[in-house]
């Protein structure tokens, strides 16, 4: 069998994967093995196959997803601790043909962010809101966040999560799927090929639907590793998320068109 040519291989009938334009060529500096990256680019992907690059708006907070606007290529406006979501609003109220997106982390999100996590929720701010669970603070030295498992080990809980002490684990998103104005919550994983496919799924659904008018909150959530944070490998963190933070944090659907999912 002949070698196939540099110029037969690149032609647009062989290409099987192109990196979206709407990520910048600055190098990620998220620590390798990390979900972010994954995370950035299929959303990324989803804008520019809507072809919205030209019109979408996304809010990065604080924590690593601080970080987004260096590897995003859209406008992105940088929000104070928390505060993504009342931005968020802001934006889209002042523009409201724009799409507009929030991307945060639980310790951002869930913590520190709740209040306005809570009440865009509960008004139906017509955004689409990401937020990336990997149960700990990652940038600022893996100390425990809200979302932190029963038991797991932390720079602040170095004997693990104990009830008692520290309380339950914060399940946000089912919270926010009780609220009247939130239409589509999901659950999602970036971790295999496969678990990215059907989070870019939902993102897409979640985009389309602001896209369309449909009024209310988009709320995804991806659970994530923190191998660094973790002190794990990229392979042992995975694995560890899988036994371990799934069952409490389920993958899947919980409300769709504004309406609960019955387990």
């Amino acid at each position: 069998m002949a070698e196939l040519s540099v110029q037969e291989i690149i032609k647009p009938e062989n290409l099987v994967y192109q990196k979206t334009k709407l990520m910048t060529d600055k190098a990620l500096s998220y620590c390798p093995g990390c979900g972010h990256g994954t995370a950035h680019r299929i959303t990324m992907e989803v804008i520019e196959e809507l072809g919205k690059e030209n019109d979408t708006i996304g809010i990065a907070p604080v924590g690593c997803s601080v970080l987004a606007y260096e590897f995003m290529n859209v406008d992105m406006q940088e929000a104070s601790h928390g505060r993504a979501p009342a931005v968020a609003t802001a934006i889209k109220r002042l523009w409201p043909n724009k799409v507009v997106f929030s991307y945060q982390g639980d310790g951002d999100l869930a913590a520190i962010g709740t209040a306005e996590t809570i009440h865009a929720c509960n008004r139906g701010e017509n955004i689409v809101m990401i937020f990336i669970n990997n149960g700990i603070y990652g940038m600022t030295g893996g100390q425990m966040a809200p979302t932190t498992m029963i038991g797991m080990k932390t720079s602040t809980s170095p004997f693990g999560r104990d009830v008692a002490l520290h309380g339950h684990p914060l399940k946000i998103t089912e919270l926010v799927a009780q609220l009247p104005g939130t239409r589509f919550v999901t659950r999602h994983s970036v971790h295999t090929p496969a678990a990215a496919r059907k989070t870019k799924r939902a993102i897409k659904k979640a985009f389309e639907a602001q896209i369309a008018g449909v009024q209310g909150t988009a709320f995804i959530e991806i659970v994530s590793n923190c191998n660094s944070g973790w002190k794990m490998t990229p392979i042992d963190s995975n694995n560890w998320m899988a036994e371990n933070m799934f069952p409490f944090y389920p993958i899947g659907d919980i409300k769709v068109d504004g309406k609960l999912i019955e387990k």
